[in-house]
């Protein structure tokens, strides 16, 4: 009894610090002039709505979708194969490649843009929509290949060895076994990438050159201007577009799990 009353109280608190940031942001998207110490706004304006919720800023946003969804599509599909020599095979500098897996965390964004921009430079896609791809696939597979690491890990291989043994090749063998015990795992790493694909915003800037435009490209230089209502508008699409992206993510691998139950 004690036990349920006490996790009562901490979805209370974790709602209460979930929603509460959410809605003065919704607030504050409608407020024209909200001053300390006032409870509510002096005035309310659709001013925030009407410069940010148009055809141009959601045109900006879907394309920002679909970068940010082959970023972490790919991130998922790399990490995973990463994960897999990783996990079920023996190399040599095995060690190495999983710590050169973390460096991307360990050095600073800036510096990792300016030195990868020269190369890309040369290469011929800086200001691109792929240069900016590859750059935030960068700081995304870290994240992936540790995650997928876990997963594989604790799906490990033995349904797989069962089904090569009754005669089904590597790739029938792990899309019948492994595939839909990992589900999760590939949903957690998409998500983790397209989000740090999402906002990224130095990176964006530095190899798209200002001519690969992203929400968050047109997001933070508003918020850094100091303007709150149209900073909580830019907030409040950038909040339900993940959110968007995410519940249908999670709806596409129910329906897979669904498709391989019944079908």
């Amino acid at each position: 009894m004690k036990g349920r009353k006490l996790n009562n109280i901490f979805l209370i608190l974790f709602s209460v610090c979930v929603l509460l940031p959410f809605l003065i942001i919704l607030i504050w998207s409608f407020a024209d002039n909200w001053k300390y110490p006032l409870l509510l706004p002096e005035e309310f304006s659709s001013r925030g709505i009407k410069e940010v919720w148009n055809k141009q800023t959601l045109g900006i946003t879907l394309s920002s979708i679909l970068l940010s969804s082959i970023v972490g599509l790919i991130s998922t599909i790399i990490g995973g194969l990463t994960a897999r020599a990783i996990v079920f095979y023996d190399f040599k500098l095995k060690k190495l490649v999983r710590f050169l897996n973390l460096l991307p965390l360990m050095i600073p964004a800036t510096a990792f843009a300016m030195g990868m921009h020269v190369i890309f430079i040369r290469m011929g896609i800086s200001d691109t929509v792929t240069g900016v791809i590859i750059a935030q696939l960068i700081c995304g597979l870290p994240y992936s290949v540790n995650i997928m690491t876990d997963v594989t890990t604790g799906a490990g291989n033995r349904l797989e060895e069962q089904a090569r043994s009754l005669g089904a090749s590597a790739f029938q063998a792990f899309f019948s076994t492994s595939f839909y015990a990992m589900m999760p795992g590939f949903l957690t790493s998409f998500c983790m990438a397209f989000i740090i694909s999402f906002g990224q915003y130095f990176v964006t800037l530095i190899f798209g050159g200002g001519a690969v435009k992203t929400l968050s490209m047109v997001m933070v230089p508003v918020i850094n201007s100091g303007d709150r209502t149209l900073s909580a508008s830019y907030s409040l699409m950038f909040l339900f577009s993940t959110l968007a992206v995410f519940i249908g993510a999670n709806t596409v691998i129910k329906k897979i799990k669904t498709f391989k139950l019944y079908g």
